[in-house]
């Protein structure tokens, strides 16, 4: 059932494995929604093939059975701690079939402004395989928040990076909420192709945004995450909907998915 907006802000739905990753994604995602407002359900998302094992078929509606409502108290046990420490309306929703698929159906019946998930480790999200943020992104109009081991703190301020942007996304729907969660000066990291400042060099711009500005080269990647790990940066807000409205991930976005171990939090169009 989809949650009305009259008493909340924002819908946040949340792809779960169940896997160890869980605690740290509702941090994240726990965190965030104090901040703004919002609800939050967990969509866990089985195969058929995951569930049934038996060729009986009384057999295999039993084991489904037993499947189901395993799956469904492990889901309550993972919510109830976060619900109740910071008084947060939480549900879950439990589905079956092709993982892919059963995300779009959510996405269109439920229309949720916020999708969150892990950051990809060796086994997460396996299943999916390697192309989830893509398809999210293809997907989802609206925000995405991959979120990292260096992420989000329930209740606690937000230290906030800018990747290629000098300011927080126009279209931000929650742009608002989030600045009086975070800490000042906001830091702005670009890479460029060719760059006629020095390299690293911190500069501070007009908006009071701090920069660092960081030349393409094959370690980049490296030095930026040095750079926002010394700005004890958390969370990484990426644009876009600006210039060009793109939602094919580029080389850059894709290095700081598998690279960066803050969260990241991707702007809708």
């Amino acid at each position: 059932m989809n949650i009305m907006k009259n008493n909340h802000k924002y819908k946040i739905a949340v792809l779960t494995d169940l896997k160890t990753s869980s605690s740290t994604v509702l941090k994240n995602t726990v965190s965030l929604a104090k901040m703004i407002g919002a609800t939050i359900e967990l969509l866990h998302i089985k195969k058929p093939t995951e569930v049934v094992e038996r060729e009986s078929q009384l057999s295999a509606i039993r084991e489904i059975n037993k499947k189901h409502i395993a799956t469904e108290q492990k889901l309550q046990r993972v919510i109830n701690p976060f619900a109740e420490a910071y008084q947060l309306k939480m549900s879950y929703k439990l589905a079956y079939g092709n993982v892919k698929n059963e995300i779009e159906s959510y996405i269109n019946e439920q229309k949720p402004d916020i999708i969150v998930l892990g950051k990809r480790q060796s086994n997460t999200f396996k299943f999916i395989g390697d192309n989830l943020i893509q398809f999210l992104l293809e997907k989802h109009k609206g925000v995405i928040l991959i979120a990292g081991k260096k992420g989000l703190e329930p209740e606690k301020m937000l230290s906030l990076g800018l990747f290629n942007q000098k300011q927080l996304p126009k279209n931000l729907a929650f742009a608002n909420d989030l600045i009086n969660h975070i800490q000042k000066p906001l830091k702005s990291f670009q890479v460029v192709k060719n760059s006629t400042q020095k390299k690293n060099n911190e500069l501070v711009s007009e908006h009071k945004v701090i920069e660092y500005v960081f030349e393409k080269t094959d370690n980049v990647m490296d030095n930026l995450s040095n750079y926002i790990s010394k700005n004890n940066i958390n969370l990484l807000c990426v644009d876009r909907s600006e210039p060009n409205k793109q939602t094919k991930v580029d080389s850059n976005l894709q290095e700081v998915f598998k690279k960066l171990n803050v969260s990241v939090l991707v702007n809708g169009i």
